[in-house]
């Protein structure tokens, strides 16, 4: 049972991408309109290792991203918990700049920051630090004050609270907090390289729309959804290394199957 159920979104997609082949068959939509399913795995095969070139370099923007995002997380994180009044004065910077949207920024930090990594990667961060910070200030929060009671009852310091109950206790937020802006990583990405850009998916994606060459339009779009997918797989991955619940939890799923 439980197989099926993991299942089911496969099943569902398989479905769809039957349906909409055999509409544009029926139909004779043409490819520059809407190209089918089989158009775009073609042109995913075929366009392959020019893909993966520009896959890199967005790749390597988006981790960069997310190795700043990471430690501003950190370190912010632990100060909206630690002081109430810089909570206060920052929270709702942080939510300001979550309403303004990334594409209006991007031209703006390309004409301070130039045409290179910098600018995407800066968008990158602006994307993904967001949820890192939220989740794992909430998880640092919402600790049991009994914990907190017994470490400082045996003399801990408050670095000490941190780094013994606090931050291990708020480990399993912050992995929340990390799939999402891993998922965010790619797209903060590409929506970097759309503004100006020599390389990388974003620049390939407005280079094939501009030809009207929409299954290579699709194919870089696939391309997009199997990076984040990858990259929301590689924080699984390190949450079921440094988290030993987690570990538990994969564990107790394969036995249930």
């Amino acid at each position: 049972m439980k197989k099926m159920s993991r299942m089911a979104p496969v099943f569902v997609i398989l479905v769809l991408a039957a349906a909409w082949e055999l509409i544009v068959q029926i139909a004779g939509i043409p490819l520059y309109v809407l190209p089918a399913p089989s158009d775009t795995l073609r042109a995913f095969v075929s366009d392959f290792p020019a893909l993966l070139g520009h896959a890199g370099v967005t790749v390597m923007e988006a981790l960069a991203g997310m190795g700043i995002s990471f430690v501003i997380g950190i370190f912010m994180g632990i100060l909206i918990d630690a002081m109430p009044t810089f909570k206060r004065c920052v929270y709702p910077i942080l939510v300001v700049t979550q309403t303004v949207p990334t594409i209006v920024l991007a031209p703006i930090f390309i004409i301070y920051m130039g045409f290179g990594y910098a600018p995407k990667i800066l968008t990158v961060v602006l994307m993904c630090f967001f949820p890192i910070v939220v989740s794992f200030s909430d998880g640092l929060g919402q600790m049991d004050q009994g914990y907190l009671n017994l470490v400082k009852t045996y003399g801990g310091s408050k670095a000490q609270l941190y780094r013994i109950v606090k931050i291990p206790s708020a480990m399993i937020s912050l992995l929340s907090g990390l799939k999402v802006a891993a998922t965010y990583s790619i797209s903060g990405a590409v929506v970097g390289e759309w503004i100006a850009s020599q390389s990388g998916l974003g620049y390939y994606l407005i280079r094939a729309k501009n030809a009207y060459m929409l299954d290579d339009v699709f194919a870089c779009v696939l391309m997009i959804i199997l990076l984040s997918l990858l990259m929301n797989g590689i924080v699984k991955l390190f949450g079921w290394a440094v988290l030993p619940m987690e570990r538990r939890k994969v564990k107790a799923g394969k036995q249930l199957s």
